[in-house]
């Protein structure tokens, strides 16, 4: 029995909440809605620290700013049970490889998490042994500033990339922006020819 817009029992108190108007059994959502909800909410990182952005990372795994509120409490030893690599602190041209495999290793749908100055751009380390920016080698979806940034600021970028997972489109949706955005960057002009900041 329904009075005025607000559901009534049968021995007259009334029931509140969206719950209590819905039937039992049910919920309203798309497939890449529920899909992007899953995903962002059980991300699984690989264990993975290069410098000392690496301090800030295992900071925000601790007890005080706990990561395991998002779910991702388990950094995983092996790439092969991670979907988030967060590059903390400067590559080298050695360690560049072993970058690229890792990323290789893991399974997709997988993210990459760009931490730091150095990782980002090659920070301070502007030489022949330190790679300029790690999305020369795997490409970024999230690049977080700072030398080192604070953990809440790690924290901060994770909530954006979950924003972005949960919009992430699935099946013939994905391949059409993936072409668009891959159309965009060949249309682009190159660094080298763009004369000062403000010129395109």
């Amino acid at each position: 029995m329904h009075m005025c817009g607000v559901a009534v029992d049968w021995n007259g108190t009334k029931k509140m909440g969206l719950e209590e108007q819905l039937p039992a059994g049910f919920a309203l959502t798309t497939v890449e809605g529920l899909a992007g909800y899953m995903r962002k909410s059980s991300l699984w990182p690989v264990t993975f620290g290069l410098a000392c952005c690496a301090i800030e990372m295992m900071a925000a795994g601790g007890g005080r700013y706990d990561l395991a509120r998002f779910g991702m409490e388990v950094f995983r030893p092996s790439p092969r049970q991670a979907d988030l690599m967060i590059v903390a602190g400067r590559v080298s041209q050695k360690m560049a490889p072993v970058v690229r495999q890792i990323y290789d290793q893991m399974p997709g749908p997988k993210w990459v998490l760009s931490m730091g100055a150095c990782a980002s751009s090659g920070g301070m380390f502007n030489n022949y042994a330190i790679v300029q920016g790690v999305d020369h080698i795997i490409p970024v979806d999230i690049y977080l500033p700072g030398c080192p940034p604070r953990p809440e600021m790690l924290m901060d970028a994770i909530l954006k990339l979950h924003e972005q997972i949960g919009n992430t489109k699935l099946g013939a949706n994905r391949e059409a922006i993936i072409r668009e955005v891959e159309a965009a960057a060949l249309a682009s002009k190159p660094t080298f020819q763009i004369q000062g900041l403000l010129k395109s």
